[in-house]
């Protein structure tokens, strides 16, 4: 099984169900991680939108049913992030966060570290986009 192929990633997440479990141990971690207070912040009180968004994002992203686009229309993922200044201690924040989560899935170690790896590609970028639009670092 080649991950990224198809929907290979997806099925190896698990399908929906386990990128909401997924999805609910990171805001979990979030929640519960002293360190990672400031990303908190950035959220919304009640997180049950963030959860699904995240989810049904993932659930595209990783080769599966493209259901944000159905339930909530075109994704521009810097675009949507770079109304906040997020630089590069935020978004390791959020990989480190994304980290402890997926060690709690039982996936195959093949995929935690393809998942990681992968999920840096938009982490940078959004760095990017918040740095062209506040201006700094």
């Amino acid at each position: 099984m080649t991950f990224g192929e198809g929907d290979a990633s997806y099925r190896a997440a698990g399908g929906i169900e386990g990128i909401r479990r997924l999805v609910d141990d990171f805001y979990r971690i979030m929640d519960e991680t002293p360190a990672m207070a400031e990303l908190r912040r950035l959220q919304p009180a009640d997180l049950s939108l963030s959860r699904d968004k995240l989810a049904c994002f993932l659930s595209g992203w990783l080769g599966g049913p493209k259901l944000f686009a159905e339930k909530y229309g075109p994704i521009a993922i810097p675009a949507f992030h770079a109304q906040w200044p997020i630089g590069e201690a935020l978004s390791q924040a959020w990989l480190d966060c994304m980290a402890q989560a997926i060690a709690c899935q039982d996936y195959a170690p093949e995929f935690a570290e393809y998942l990681l790896t992968q999920l840096r590609v938009p982490a940078q970028r959004i760095v990017q986009a918040s740095r062209n639009r506040h201006g700094h670092s």
